[in-house]
């Protein structure tokens, strides 16, 4: 196959162009500017912004199949506000469809996440759905995948909830009940890999989770004693966290505010782990603990 990857620089695009390669198809790695890291052997860059369409058009075109990993973080509040969810995830989506569809494309993988929903209670949940809706309805052969929140080197969500709970006396809001369903990201590339090149898998959403289930307090607790570190979690009660997470929402360069504490209300965890669907068993899957050396 000759494979465009939209965000293939990134922490799940780098890998997953390296298994593309390695499995023997040709693939192109694409972002907004030239990328920080050297590619892996065998994989090209283009540059194209999918928020521009006139920037991606020559780039998708020649390619038969194109992955979308471009997106924003649920975790910080992006620069140019929560509307940015809209222009990433959903006019970016509707470009990168629009131009494989011109492009003579046959298949198209969506990476979206877990609990999208057109009507969901953030921009990034009710954007990623609609971008969902978007790919639905194209005429490419298409597969949607969601996963939950993906660790592994070069990842934001062990940092991230170690920014959000410092270690010794962590207030969390609500105790840091919120629940995740981790998976470690050398886990989830090949699963990607095979979303894009078997047939079976066309016309498919796939909810993806890791080998268990933690608390964001349980996630603090390892991703500090890792560090050498102790929590000791003081609940803060959910109410007086929307107020002064709201505030924040004002605070110039502040990482999180009103949308994040929304995030925070909401599990990240799956029903049924469709991770069966390529042959993998979750007790084969890598755990956050064994990830940070605490086994």
């Amino acid at each position: 196959m000759e494979i465009l990857v939209a965000g293939g620089d990134g922490f799940i695009g780098h890998p997953l162009c390296a298994e593309l390669a390695d499995r023997g198809h040709d693939v192109t790695a694409m972002s907004r500017s030239a990328p920080e890291e050297s590619l892996p052997r065998g994989v090209s860059h283009a540059t194209g912004d999918v928020t521009d369409y006139d920037s991606i058009e020559s780039a998708v075109d020649g390619h038969d199949t194109v992955v979308n990993l471009v997106a924003l973080s649920p975790l910080f509040s992006p620069s140019g506000g929560e509307e940015q969810h809209f222009a990433v995830h959903l006019e970016g989506t509707k470009n990168l469809v629009a131009a494989a569809e011109e492009a003579g494309a046959d298949r198209f993988l969506q990476q979206s996440a877990l609990g999208a929903d057109p009507d969901g209670p953030t921009h990034y949940i009710r954007s990623k759905g609609q971008a969902e809706e978007v790919v639905r309805a194209s005429d490419l052969d298409w597969t949607i995948t969601r996963p939950s929140v993906v660790f592994g080197d070069g990842g934001e969500f062990v940092k991230f909830t170690k920014l959000l709970a410092p270690p010794y006396v962590t207030p969390l809001p609500g105790g840091g009940k919120t629940r995740f369903q981790p998976i470690y990201v050398g886990d989830l590339v090949p699963m990607l890999a095979d979303a894009v090149l078997e047939d079976e898998h066309v016309g498919h959403a796939y909810d993806i989770g890791g080998p268990e289930v933690l608390t964001m307090a349980e996630v603090a607790r390892l991703g500090h004693r890792a560090d050498g570190r102790g929590v000791n979690v003081l609940p803060i009660p959910m109410s007086l966290s929307k107020i002064g997470l709201s505030a924040l929402d004002y605070v110039p360069g502040f990482p999180f505010g009103s949308d994040q504490f929304r995030s925070l209300r909401m599990d990240n965890t799956v029903d049924d782990n469709d991770v069966s669907a390529f042959g993998v068993e979750e007790s084969e899957l890598r755990t956050l603990s064994a990830y940070l050396d605490l086994d």
